[in-house]
């Protein structure tokens, strides 16, 4: 008797389950009133024009950081040409320090490209 008392509460149990899980998938399913299909291409639209947008910004943001190399490219080759009133020690001097600026002033370019992009 015990047998089939805990028989019909397992059975009862796994019934009650399977009822909450095709209630659960009844309720998922799309019904009439769903979504149409005009819906789905608004959405797939919406998509397509921010990731247009996000593909625009990232290519100014690249040539806004290439014209800034260039830049400072050009600021460097302009630097290190030694002056007329130079003599050959200070020369080096200032193009050792002008070395070091450089390279500062170009990572500080890359970490503010890589800052906006991680803040974004």
């Amino acid at each position: 008797m015990r047998s089939m008392v805990k028989k019909i509460i397992i059975y009862s149990m796994v019934g009650i389950m399977q009822l909450g899980l095709g209630t659960a998938i009844v309720k998922a399913a799309p019904g009439p009133g769903g979504p149409h299909p005009e819906q789905y291409q608004q959405g797939r639209d919406r998509d397509r024009d921010q990731d247009r947008r996000i593909q625009e910004e990232k290519a100014r943001r690249e040539q806004e950081r290439e014209r800034r190399i260039q830049e400072e490219k050009l600021r460097h080759e302009r630097e290190m040409r030694r002056r007329d009133h130079e003599n050959e020690k200070e020369w080096h001097e200032r193009q050792q320090r002008e070395n070091d600026l450089h390279q500062k002033r170009l990572n500080e370019i890359d970490k503010a490209v890589l800052l906006y992009l991680l803040l974004k």
